[in-house]
């Protein structure tokens, strides 16, 4: 077997930098080597305390969408002109004028973009207790974009993806609930929360204490954040690809000198955990092109990007390597001793090609 199937990750996932410009038809544009229509993204403004803001094409279509949700509040999904955008062949246009939400001008903004099935849903209904809704599904990159409307009792909803998803994040469309996040490495029985700094919360109610199978989730129906009777929810489900993407752990030894997390790839993202109490972090390699690395974002936080220091008592940064990642931080966001951190992390290159060509490091 080949060793990656995904020779370009930037057919599936792109990080892009833009800038607001106050009027409508900002045009923003891809440049990775492959032409990509985004169904994800997932933007946050850099040189300003403000939200990240989650669009899709299933939930507000590929034109003129206005739907979005926000991973640092339990808010419903909203409305808003000034979050409006169109999904292109290759990246996205604004749609929204004036100072707020996107458009600022000089606005300083990050997005980060997934590939699903470029809008095109497939319905499934409703059957006894299993949820009815629609999926879009990439099954070459993993990535599924579920949205489903709740029964009240356990029910499965099948994710459609190439092996069983190891990081789903769901949230209620239609109500201030949590967004509920789960990772392979945490159980049935538990989930973090996208929008808390807080460490793992003990719930069997959310996936009815049920792993995902390879072709199932179950979403239980004791929990009103996946599956209250008449509730609208999103889900996004990812199963990994090797050379591709890999949604791992790592223990901290809180010196400078950290882990090495082998990821199989050259990584263009990263977003990482720790399952006692402290932020999300994301890092990547499009607002950070050199290694060392300080610059992050925090979904869970409504901050601007932080660039912290490379040496001394505060240090707090990483490498990004041609086969996975070097912690070299003693904070313990990243690298607190013993403990026990989690991460979803995509591809720029992989390490070895499908035709066995090795790439190079940064």
């Amino acid at each position: 077997m080949a060793y990656t199937t995904i020779n370009d990750p930037s057919a599936h996932f792109q990080t892009v930098l833009w800038t607001g410009n106050g009027t409508a038809g900002n045009a923003v544009t891809f440049d990775g080597n492959s032409d990509m229509q985004p169904d994800f993204v997932w933007s946050k403004r850099r040189d300003s305390a403000t939200h990240h803001i989650l669009k899709d094409t299933s939930t507000g279509g590929t034109s003129n969408n206005d739907q979005h949700l926000v991973s640092s509040l339990t808010q419903a999904e909203n409305t808003y002109a000034q979050y409006r955008m169109n999904f292109d062949s290759n990246g996205f246009t604004l749609g929204g004028v004036g100072d707020s939400g996107f458009q600022g001008i000089g606005t300083s903004m990050v997005s980060w973009a997934w590939k699903a099935k470029g809008g095109t849903t497939t319905a499934f209904s409703e059957s006894g207790s299993n949820p009815g809704g629609t999926r879009q599904t990439n099954t070459d990159a993993g990535f599924s974009i579920i949205s489903y409307t709740g029964t009240g009792s356990n029910g499965t909803i099948a994710h459609g993806l190439p092996s069983t998803p190891e990081f789903i994040i769901f949230k209620r469309r239609d109500a201030t609930q949590f967004w509920c996040v789960w990772h392979q490495a945490i159980g049935d029985d538990n989930k973090l929360a996208l929008h808390l700094a807080d460490g793992l919360d003990a719930d069997g109610a959310f996936m009815a204490s049920t792993l995902p199978t390879s072709t199932n989730i179950t979403v239980g129906g004791a929990s009103v954040n996946t599956n209250a009777d008449g509730g609208t929810y999103i889900c996004y489900a990812f199963s990994p690809i090797q050379g591709y993407s890999k949604f791992g752990k790592y223990v901290g030894n809180g010196v400078g000198d950290g882990p090495f997390v082998y990821t199989g790839f050259k990584p263009a993202f990263v977003m990482f955990k720790r399952l006692g109490s402290q932020s999300w972090d994301i890092h990547d390699s499009t607002r950070d092109p050199f290694n060392p690395m300080p610059r992050r974002l925090l979904p869970n936080l409504a901050y601007q990007e932080e660039t912290r220091p490379t040496s001394g008592a505060s240090i707090d940064c990483m490498d990004f390597l041609s086969n996975g990642f070097k912690i070299k931080s003693i904070e313990t966001i990243l690298n607190a001793s013993g403990d026990t951190f989690v991460y979803m992390a995509f591809a720029e290159n992989p390490f070895v090609t499908s035709t066995g060509i090795p790439t190079t490091a940064r």
